[in-house]
């Protein structure tokens, strides 16, 4: 992971002939910040990988609900997604968009736990080696 990201930001450098400074300014303006250039630590962006995990949830929602409405009634997930989304009711209006916005609000509370533990985790342990 740490030799791609110096890869990607060598082939920036080159063709955008910028330093390799300006280069890690510019990675850590699209969602990453690099705390130590020399030993490659990579931190996460806790707005990023929040509205990542928050959109990813939701499409995968989508998905799930149109699985549900394209298979046969015994294979439907509609009973798990009642489980695990509150006040969820299949093939309403109301339930679908709920739905939507709690699957939402999960991937965004996931994203708001894991970045901070990875980060004081990749602080704490981080020796320096791929």
């Amino acid at each position: 992971m740490v030799a791609m990201v110096a890869m990607v930001a060598m082939v920036v450098a080159t063709v955008m002939k910028t330093s390799p400074r300006q280069t890690q300014n510019k990675l850590a303006r699209i969602g990453r910040k690099v705390i130590n250039p020399e030993k490659g630590a990579v931190m996460l962006n806790i707005k990023v990988v929040s509205w990542s995990l928050g959109l990813w949830s939701a499409l995968t929602f989508v998905v799930c609900v149109f699985y549900g409405l394209a298979t046969p009634q015994a294979l439907h997930m509609h009973a798990l997604l009642e489980q695990l989304l509150p006040a969820f009711k299949w093939l309403t209006w109301w339930g679908f968009l709920l739905g939507l916005v709690e699957s939402f609000l999960y991937g965004a509370y996931a994203g708001l736990v894991y970045v901070p533990i990875y980060n004081f985790l990749q602080r704490r342990w981080d020796n320096g080696q791929p």
